[in-house]
């Protein structure tokens, strides 16, 4: 009898010990395969939250079929304790396991509400923004210009948020004393900007900040960058290039990022100067004379008046032989790639042609006759 008795819970031992296991296989499995949702969803995780909760509110979402099996698949992985709060977004099939990577390794918010602080020649723009999970694109709350216009309540509210992410956004062709002056304004950022950083070496480019980053750090960052695009820009310039120093590069980038927005014009831009160069010829571009009359210190706001071209400056290239002493700007990655790569071209002139391109001429005569029809385009407008 006690030999039966003990083979019968030795069997239900065995078949306990294999249903355990099978339980764990299958936890096991719904914790690593693809999960329920379907549709992207962005997950808050706020400060001061715990797993239980954080897990509720995925099952309630439908991101995953278990809250308590993602509880004991993060207790397993030792990942209970490292719960950090953000805004994840989750893609639909997302695995317990990935969700859980995700909410505990940290970093910067992926999808939620972010503040776009846009810096550009003429003004600053604050833009708040939110993430569509259901469209993965951003989608517009407020905007309004920092120190100018009145501070929106969706601004006000967002900047409450912990998980709110922040981006500065450096168009090319700003100037630095339009950096510095722009870095003074927004109220995410802390401390003195320091000394002006010479004209040319900040990088337009997106710099993500927290708040209370400081200001001298940022511009710090953005000399790094640029400073790391110029040795680049260099090391790959065209045997033949005109300029014969980084230096001369940089400055010839920012005349043409300030002479095209086309980003498709710039090697063709690029090669009119170089032409110039070679041959000797003035380079003759208003953008240096403007940069002569108000040192990059604000924008004209009118057009360049005969006597302007005339009068001399370090900038005024209507005056002085070659290139200026100084960059007239901040220029992009694109602007330093085609100061020392310009197309081959037999272009010397170029005027607007009335689409925000140029007409570009070999001969004078050319020339004249784009500049005439630019005329009549600029007559009309201003007649309309």
């Amino acid at each position: 009898m006690w030999r039966s008795l003990a083979s019968n819970m030795v069997t239900l031992l065995v078949v306990a010990l294999f249903l355990v296991g099978g339980v764990i296989l299958w936890g096991k499995s719904q914790y690593t395969s693809d999960g329920p949702l379907e549709a992207a969803i962005c997950l808050r995780v706020e400060r001061g939250t715990n797993l239980t909760r954080v897990s509720e509110k995925l099952a309630d979402e439908g991101a995953v079929s278990s809250a308590p099996i993602f509880r004991i698949g993060a207790k397993y992985n030792e990942k209970t304790h490292l719960l950090k709060a953000g805004s994840y977004l989750v893609e639909p099939g997302a695995t317990m396991a990935g969700i859980t990577d995700q909410i505990t390794r940290g970093g910067a918010s992926t999808c939620g509400t972010e503040v776009v602080y846009r810096v550009g020649v003429t003004r600053v723009i604050a833009e708040v923004r939110e993430l569509d999970p259901a469209t993965n694109r951003f989608v517009e709350k407020a905007e309004f210009q920092p120190g100018v216009e009145d501070t929106p309540a969706e601004y006000t509210r967002v900047r409450a948020q912990s998980d709110t992410r922040y981006r500065i956004a450096l168009a090319e062709g700003v100037t630095s004393w339009q950096v510095v002056e722009a870095l003074k304004s927004l109220e995410v950022l802390d401390g003195e900007t320091g000394e002006r950083p010479a004209e040319g070496t900040l990088a337009p480019d997106s710099y993500e900040v927290r708040p209370g980053t400081t200001r001298a750090s940022v511009l710090n960052d953005m000399v790094q960058r640029q400073q790391e695009r110029i040795i680049a820009a260099w090391s790959a310039r065209a045997p033949d290039a005109a300029v014969t120093t980084p230096e001369e590069m940089l400055i010839l980038a920012s005349i043409i990022e300030k002479e095209t927005g086309v980003a498709a014009e710039r090697r063709q831009v690029a090669s009119v100067f170089t032409n110039r160069l070679n041959r000797g010829m003035r380079l003759q571009t208003d953008p240096t004379v403007i940069y002569g009359i108000t040192k990059g210190e604000g924008v004209l706001g009118r057009g360049l008046r005969q006597s302007e071209l005339r009068r001399a400056t370090p900038w005024n290239t209507y005056v002085i032989d070659a290139l200026p002493p100084t960059p007239i700007a901040n220029p992009g990655l694109a602007s330093l790639e085609a100061a020392v790569n310009p197309d081959t071209t037999p272009y010397i002139f170029f005027v607007a042609d009335g689409t925000g391109g140029h007409a570009f001429a070999e001969t004078l005569a050319e020339h004249n006759a784009n500049v005439a029809k630019w005329r009549a385009i600029e007559a009309q407008r201003q007649n309309n």
